[in-house]
């Protein structure tokens, strides 16, 4: 959802053009999050130009740009107004902070008033763009239009730089009651950390005001922000952040820097590696190229009814361990089809160092090294409870019966929103499992805070480093599938599959009677890149049946056993990306109503390689075929006969391996269709409609 970046020059000389420009390509990498409208600010004049350049006591409004639609429209639509205007493109500032936004609409539909940045009023004293949702807006808002105050969208954001200009009209009254110098002696960060006081929700927000001008605060809680920092030499040339093992933040000897601040890496990587992940109540408060981090206390006003205490904190910065090729198609058309094909690297990437050799090349365990402290309490617990939201849900239940056979453990499955709806009791004895691709969903990250109330053990399983479920749970394995753009999540669940398999094994590894099967499994892990390989091959097998059903209205898919979460996942794919209603069945339900829509019109996908339930999708299939069913089988390879005997459906043959493993090798082609219906229907694969990649609002 929403995406934030900024950009801030200090003592390097930049164009107004260099700085739209990054701008707009800071904005492109984070379309994949989901929006509808982007907008951007930037600086009308240098700070210190006379009256006559259009500043008047060192005052100069920002000039704001807002568009709904993409972001092409949103560059249009600046060049035209900024050429109407006769702006200056080669003018340079030495220092400049430019802000900028992709909205997706929660509070008013697209559009360019409810667009970010949100202003404070026609002077654009105070200007905001937000990443999440404000819950007390209305209150806020009520409050603000007894004071005075005009507002212009919809959005809940709109209060926030109009709350701003109150505190800081406010403040400087104070100051000037008091006999001091009212405005010069009210900081930036003090009018932030004030505002955060009031707010209630969820948000990344960085603030921008003529009032401060090269100035710049951002400040989060709940919401990913991260800070980028990037040194340079007199000569231009970058440089590093870390001198002699030390991070500098500071800038005491005005050397040229250049600063960064985006909603996740992906924005950051072609600039710098060196990152600074902002933690939840922290304010970081740009000025003359250093940054000061202050932690914001809201303990104190719960327990005493105080204000909250802010204190400057040390921080380091860390390095970003992703390449600039990962955010780039290369030689394919989309993102989803670029991440589907490399899933045989994903795999092996998500495998490295973690399954374990003897000496005679016999695989032996895995080590998951963020778990070996932890295993002991796993085993030993009463429940396993994994929480995920769509596709880390799905990877969840594809995984829940071998975890159960290997651990010995009961394992239970729930959705993050329905758990907190619920409140469903978690006690001291369970394990919580926390599954999610950016480790930041809004949720699951809810449902981790409640579980850790409740005093259970709690491991997370994510893609993000640093993310918000990475820090705040026990223990964790990340699952190292790569950086993933495309809005349909398709490498990143296989890891996760592949990630809990290997959770079971390191939790079931002290069982005597089960070391064959382990072994077996493990064997199928070593050998899993080479198959998914394999059945990437059927691409245009899949293309084909593609063309088939590209005008169908509905699909159905039935499993069972570990094959229901592949059900549930194909369908969540077609619907996400081919914009085509699809439905995943549990096979043994089929006769408890799914059964009244079977005819010779309606396409039915029935999963049915070989497991303990194969003999059960047999029936499955007889009975729909005695209907006149419509039906495409996947199967086991050389087993086409078994499942189709009188030739009346077409069938997709995969690679047999581990019933456990099978769902991964199974959802390959499903994706594969899923990404040819729509490129065939003409819909934006990597950016579905409605959808955001990471979901960090309820």
């Amino acid at each position: 959802m929403c995406g934030i970046f900024a950009y801030i020059n200090y003592c390097v000389p930049r164009e107004r053009k260099f700085i739209l420009e990054l701008l707009f390509n800071g904005l492109r990498r984070l379309e994949y999050r989901g929006y509808d409208s982007a907008g951007i600010s930037i600086d009308s004049r240098q700070k210190n130009e006379s009256k006559d350049g259009g500043c008047q006591s060192g005052f100069c409004s920002p000039l704001v740009f807002c568009q709904e639609g993409k972001i092409d429209q949103l560059v249009k639509l600046v060049y035209e107004e900024a050429d109407a205007a006769d702006l200056n493109f080669e003018e340079l500032f030495t220092n400049h902070v430019g802000i900028a936004h992709t909205r997706w609409a929660t509070h008013g539909p697209p559009s360019s008033r409810n667009s970010h940045p949100q202003s404070s009023g026609k002077e654009n004293e105070f200007l905001v763009v937000h990443n999440g949702v404000i819950t007390n807006y209305m209150v806020l808002k009520e409050t603000l239009l007894r004071h005075g105050f005009e507002f212009e969208s919809d959005t809940d954001t709109e209060v926030i730089p109009k709350l701003a200009k109150f505190v800081f009209d406010r403040l400087s009254e104070q100051k000037m009651n008091d006999g001091e110098a009212g405005r010069e002696n009210v900081s930036f960060s003090q009018v932030v950390m004030e505002v955060m006081r009031q707010l209630e929700g969820a948000y990344a927000l960085i603030f921008k005001s003529p009032h401060y001008p090269d100035e710049l605060v951002a400040c989060k809680r709940g919401s990913p922000l991260l800070l980028g920092i990037k040194e340079l030499a007199q000569d231009g040339e970058g440089g590093s952040a870390f001198h002699d093992g030390k991070v500098r933040l500071k800038n005491e000897n005005g050397e040229p820097k250049e600063l960064f601040f985006a909603s996740d890496a992906n924005a950051l990587i072609e600039h710098t590696r060196e990152v600074l992940v902002l933690e939840d109540n922290e304010v970081a408060h740009v000025k003359d190229g250093s940054v000061s981090v202050f932690k914001f206390d809201f303990d104190k006003e719960k327990n005493t009814g105080g204000s909250p205490r802010h204190a400057a904190v040390q921080r380091a910065l860390s390095i970003l361990e992703m390449e600039v090729e990962q955010i780039k198609k290369g030689n394919y058309e989309h993102f989803m089809q670029k991440e589907i094909h490399e899933q045989p690297e994903s795999l092996t990437t998500t495998m490295r160092g973690r399954l374990i050799r003897a000496g005679d090349s016999k695989l032996k365990g895995v080590l998951l090294g963020g778990l070996k402290d932890h295993l002991w309490t796993i085993r030993q617990c009463r429940r396993i409870i994994f929480i995920g939201c769509g596709t880390s849900y799905n990877a969840a239940l594809a995984a829940r019966s071998i975890v159960e056979e290997l651990s010995g453990v009961p394992v239970t499955m729930e959705l993050a929103s329905d758990l907190l709806d619920r409140q469903g009791p978690i006690y001291r004895e369970d394990t919580a499992v926390f599954v999610s691709q950016s480790g930041e969903t809004a949720d699951t990250l809810q449902a981790l805070e409640y579980a850790l109330r409740k005093g259970a053990l709690c491991v997370g399983i994510t893609n993000t480093v640093g993310s918000a479920i990475a820090r705040k749970t026990h223990c964790g394995v990340h699952i190292n599938a790569g950086c993933e753009i495309g809005v349909a999540s398709t490498k990143a669940y296989t890891s996760q599959i592949t990630v809990m398999a290997m959770l079971a094994l390191a939790v079931g590894e002290d069982s005597i009677s089960g070391q064959s099967r382990r072994e077996a499994i493990l064997d199928g892990l070593f050998d899993l890149p080479n198959k998914v390989r394999e059945v990437l091959k059927l691409d245009g097998e899949i293309k084909e049946l593609a063309k088939l059903l590209m005008g169908e209205q509905s699909l159905l898919m039935f499993g069972r056993g570990y094959n229901y979460a592949t059900a549930l996942e194909g369908a969540l794919k077609v619907k996400e990306v081919a914009l085509m209603h699809s439905e995943g069945i549990l096979a043994g339900e089929m006769k408890h109503g799914p059964l009244a829509l079977v005819d010779e019109t309606l396409p039915i996908i029935v999963i049915a390689t070989h497991d303990n339930c194969f003999s059960k999708q047999q029936s499955v299939i007889q009975q729909l075929q005695a209907r006149r069913g419509r039906l495409i089988v996947m199967c086991s390879k050389g087993e086409a006969s078994l499942v189709c005997s009188n030739g009346g459906c077409r069938v997709i043959e995969v690679p047999q391996v581990q019933d456990c493993l099978q769902p991964i090798i199974n959802i390959v082609p499903l994706q594969l269709l899923a990404y040819h219906l729509t490129v065939l229907r003409g819909y934006d694969v990597d950016q579905p409609r409605n959808l955001a990649k990471s979901v960090t609002t309820e």
